[in-house]
């Protein structure tokens, strides 16, 4: 029996977004400082600039550092339960390095990387959210400039 039209599109159209999926995404402005600024904590980056990270996420643009700070994750992994509802964790690998992040911080990467575009997806009562290769860079004198710039993030979703 030969696979009707339907079949073949569909099978087409599932193979496009799974594609789709994987590829390479972009995110600037408040959300790509809100993604440094979650996962700068967890990161190997040097204390002044963690801090300087965190100046900025809490609305302080005026950092003693003028150098751009890049903040990098190899993989950021977010689960939250729909059955288990007081469930949620996050694993940020940053090499050979893993940390585990669970409740409202975990909750925060999660919503995060939500507001990022990264797709949800679920399997037997738990819901992920992934991504990888994340780089963000945060430049200090266009964060301080107030004009909307100053921070860009690439990410692919997924893991």
């Amino acid at each position: 029996m030969r696979p009707g039209r339907l079949t073949i599109l569909a099978c087409s159209l599932s193979l496009a977004s799974s594609a789709a999926w994987a590829a390479p995404a972009t995110t600037s402005g408040s959300v790509a400082l809100a993604l440094a600024g979650v996962v700068a904590p967890y990161s190997s980056l040097p204390a002044k600039e963690r801090k300087a990270v965190a100046a900025f996420f809490n609305g302080d643009s005026n950092v003693r550092i003028s150098k751009k700070i890049v903040v990098t994750a190899d993989k950021v992994v977010c689960r939250a339960s729909n059955v288990a509802i007081t469930s949620r964790s996050c694993e940020l690998t940053f090499g050979s390095k893993t940390h585990t992040v669970k409740g409202s911080g975990a909750n925060a990467i999660f919503a995060t990387v939500a507001l990022a575009g990264v797709p949800a997806d679920g399997a037997a009562g738990t819901i992920f959210e992934a991504l990888s290769k994340l780089s963000c860079t945060l430049d200090p004198a266009a964060i301080k400039d107030k004009a909307g710039g100053g921070a860009d993030c690439s990410f692919e979703p997924g893991n």
